[in-house]
């Protein structure tokens, strides 16, 4: 069976990449699973991805925990709020397509924003939540 977390990342992927407000703030397509070493500002990348079983007595399921990092070197945090915003609107109870698997729903769970210790960083975590079944 094809995983849901792999399948979920790939969906989540396509969309932001492909959305044109999130490209906007970000200035391009700057979202990672893996960062680059010289990576330009801002950018997200994919945090945690947790798993556990949501299966009911009529079947199968799991819900995703799904975390991004946002990272901006402006002057404060309209940046990140910016970005967050744009995170939210583009995923935000939407319903898509995943090989082998039915999203049951995906919402938004979490946001944050920090300084770095380095005071030249603003950091930004955006959680989501997710509950996949898969097809018979």
């Amino acid at each position: 069976m094809i995983s849901a977390s792999r399948e979920l990342q790939s969906a989540i992927y396509d969309i932001l990449t492909n959305d044109s407000v999130v490209l906007n703030v970000l200035g391009g397509p700057r979202i990672y699973d893996f960062v680059p070493r010289k990576v330009q500002y801002p950018y997200v990348a994919f945090g945690d991805i947790s798993v556990r079983d949501w299966s009911t007595g009529d079947g199968d399921g799991e819900e995703h925990s799904i975390t991004f990092h946002i990272w901006s070197r402006a002057a404060g945090r309209i940046e990140i709020y910016d970005i967050a915003s744009a995170l939210r609107s583009a995923l935000h109870d939407r319903n898509f397509a995943m090989r082998g698997h039915r999203l049951v729903n995906f919402r938004h769970d979490y946001s944050e924003t920090r300084r770095e210790s380095d005071s030249e960083h603003f950091h930004g975590v955006v959680r989501f939540r997710a509950v996949t079944e898969p097809l018979s």
